[in-house]
Order: C-alpha cells, then sequence, then structure tokens
C-alpha cells in the first residue's frame, strides 16, 4: 500500500510537467501585423486581409495563432513607431513588420524611414518581442540613387537587429494588374492569396523559432 501511495506521488508531478509542458506547446502564438494599407486590406473585407489570410493558412498546417491586424491604411513607418505602444498589446510574442510603402511613394528621405524602422525594432527588442521584418521597394520614379538607398534599409536593419527579413512583401503581386485593383497599388483578394502562399514558409519557420524561445 505504501508503495502505491509513494508511486503515485512520483508520478503524479512527472504527469503535470508533462501536461504543462503540452498545453505551452498549443498555446496559440500571439502575433500582431504591423502595417500600412497594404495589411490593413484596404478595399477588401477583414477575412480577406492579409492577417485573417495568413491565420487561416496557418491554422490549416495545425499553427495555432491569436492574429490581431495592427495595419492602417496611409501609414508611414513613423506613424507605425508612433503608436507602436498600443498597437503592440502587453503579451504580444510575434510581430509582422510590414511598413514603408508609404513612405516610398511620397519619396521620403531613406534616412527618416530607416530610423523609424530602427526605432520599432529597437523597442520591440526591449520588450522581448520575435520580429519578421517585410521589405518593401521603391518605385522607380525617384530615380536610381533614391531607390538603392531605401531598398538598402530593410536588409541592412535585418541583419543590425539579428531578425528574419522577407524581401519584399508585394513579391509576385507588385505590377501584375491581375492581382491588384483599379488603383494599382493595393492587392486584390487572389493578390492577398499570392503573397500569404510565398511568405508562408517565413513566418512558419520564424513562429517554429519563436515557439522554440517559448518552451
Amino acid at each position: 500500500m505504501h508503495m502505491l501511495v509513494l508511486g503515485l506521488a512520483l508520478l503524479v508531478p512527472g504527469a503535470a510537467l508533462a501536461q504543462t509542458t503540452a498545453a505551452r506547446e498549443n498555446k496559440p502564438v500571439k502575433m500582431v501585423v504591423l502595417g500600412d494599407s497594404l495589411s490593413a486590406g484596404l478595399g477588401l473585407s477583414a477575412s480577406a486581409a492579409f492577417p485573417g489570410r495568413l491565420q487561416k493558412a496557418l491554422e490549416s498546417k495545425g499553427i495555432a495563432v491569436d492574429m490581431i491586424n495592427a495595419g492602417v491604411s496611409g501609414d508611414t513607418s513613423s506613424g507605425g513607431r508612433d503608436r507602436l505602444d498600443w498597437s503592440v498589446p502587453q503579451g504580444t510574442d510575434a510581430v509582422i513588420v510590414e511598413l514603408g510603402a508609404n513612405d516610398a511613394l511620397r519619396g521620403t528621405d531613406p534616412k527618416i524611414t530607416r530610423s523609424a524602422l530602427s526605432d520599432i525594432l529597437t523597442r520591440l527588442k526591449a520588450r522581448k518581442i520575435a520580429v519578421l521584418l517585410c521589405g518593401m521597394v521603391a518605385p522607380p520614379n525617384y530615380g536610381a540613387d533614391y531607390s538603392a538607398r531605401f531598398n538598402a534599409i530593410y536588409p541592412d536593419i535585418a541583419r543590425e537587429f539579428g531578425v528574419p527579413l522577407y524581401p519584399f512583401f508585394l513579391e509576385g503581386v507588385a505590377a501584375d494588374a491581375r492581382l491588384n485593383q483599379a488603383d494599382g497599388l493595393h492587392p486584390t483578394a487572389e493578390g492577398i492569396d499570392v503573397i500569404v502562399k510565398n511568405i508562408l514558409p517565413t513566418v512558419e519557420a520564424f513562429l517554429g523559432a519563436v515557439s522554440g524561445q517559448r518552451s
């Protein structure tokens, strides 16, 4: 009898630990997409916007995510920095940063964009929040020098902060009239699905690293 009681006493803590570990592994990653109209889903329903479609794609692979769409149409990298604290709530595990398209469209000095994105990553790093940085490419109308300076921002910052980079958020969609709305700038629902398909392996690897750090 005493041996049975002792055996139960030894087994229960192990079982409790296993349950705790399993619960932690199954706990959804709290993720925020901090972006502009490209992630906000301008011209689309909420369910067709990038964060919602990405969440659905991840769930189809058995990856649980609590997703917040913190995209604001018209926002610049500086605007994203200014609203960072209330856009990324306490308890957030990971942030996808998708900012800079409006900077490039307006011809904003690349130094300003670089500074704003650096501030965002510095503050998220201080909060121990993982970041996936999405790159943007400047349109050609401001000249080759501007494009070179702007396009270099994202790989430079990714290296500096040691964060993963998805080189171009609109890869496979930009300049394709079939995948963009009438303005030629914002993806259709089909365009969003192309973006999600292309970025999904990068996001999966990113979330795998985040889950590993939490365990």
